[in-house]
């Protein structure tokens, strides 16, 4: 008889995790990890059928056979970021001064020492494959699909994505569209920039992986637990850092770690993860 696979320690803030991590409690000395390659993805979308487009631009880490990722705003990044990082150990890299690159290395350390598997929680969910509007609007679905509203209610979108917003609206939900850069959506609406001002009025939160890297994350967490409201989170940033914080504040996660799905047409696969899931304490 085998004893079951310990869960993954939870943790209670975004910081604690992190001190968690470079002390090694959460998995093998981070001292002794090094990183063999650090590089970046730069990217610009414009799908077809879509008005608008959009960049992007992700800095990620390969620890053994785990890739740890961060996006930034594009143009963000020092040049020198990728050469500090490549040969570094991990436990340096957990206190460099630039947070994207605390945030991938401790996305890689994590998903090195507890990868993305049903026995850490995660349930895989295919992606197939197509053109890049057809896997976004796939992966749209998979996202929206864990939240658990009744129509009519508003949802607060940190980090705009149109294919999440139309999933939305097709469920006859409300939306409140949140980004640091603003502008408008889709369909003209205008996009606010202030989330934790935003979130009063709103009985949900669907919240990019992107806002660890931004220092959002944690207002949002503490605001979602305080209040008992779900929030789900779309990461690829940070994907198994995410799901660490399961019922502390957050209620769901849908992982997805590199390779992302706009970088080809072949089939993926996301991992999504829910509070209170059996083997998902993570």
């Amino acid at each position: 008889m085998t004893s079951a696979t310990p869960a993954p320690a939870r943790a209670t803030a975004y910081d604690t995790l992190l001190a968690r991590a470079r002390a090694g409690g959460l998995g093998p000395d981070p001292a002794a990890q090094r990183i063999s390659v650090a590089f970046t993805t730069r990217q610009a979308v414009r799908h077809d059928g879509r008005g608008g487009g959009y960049r992007n631009e992700v800095l990620s880490l390969r620890l053994a056979g785990a890739v740890g990722s961060c996006a930034v705003e594009p143009g963000a990044l020092p040049d020198t970021a990728v050469e500090d990082c490549a040969g570094a150990d991990v436990a340096r890299l957990l206190a460099h001064p630039l947070p994207a690159v605390r945030v991938a290395a401790l996305d890689a350390y994590l998903m090195h020492a507890a990868p993305h598997t049903p026995a850490n929680g995660a349930l895989p969910v295919p992606l197939p494959g197509g053109t890049s509007l057809e896997k976004s609007r796939a992966r749209a679905r998979a996202v929206v699909e864990l939240l658990d509203l009744p129509p009519g209610a508003v949802v607060l979108v940190v980090g705009v994505v149109n294919s999440l917003l139309e999933q939305l609206r097709s469920r006859g939900l409300r939306y409140v569209p949140c980004d640091l850069k603003g502008g408008l959506t889709e369909w003209g609406e205008s996009v606010v920039t202030d989330a934790i001002g935003a979130a009063g009025r709103c009985d949900a939160l669907l919240v990019s992986g992107m806002t660890l890297g931004n220092g959002t994350f944690e207002p949002l967490r503490e605001h979602a637990l305080r209040r008992g409201k779900q929030l789900v989170v779309f990461a690829q940033t940070g994907s198994a850092v995410l799901p660490r914080f399961l019922g502390h504040g957050v209620s769901a996660v849908c992982a997805e770690p590199y390779p992302f799905f706009w970088l080809d047409g072949g089939p993926g696969v996301l991992h999504r993860y829910r509070a209170g899931r059996p083997g998902g304490a993570r």
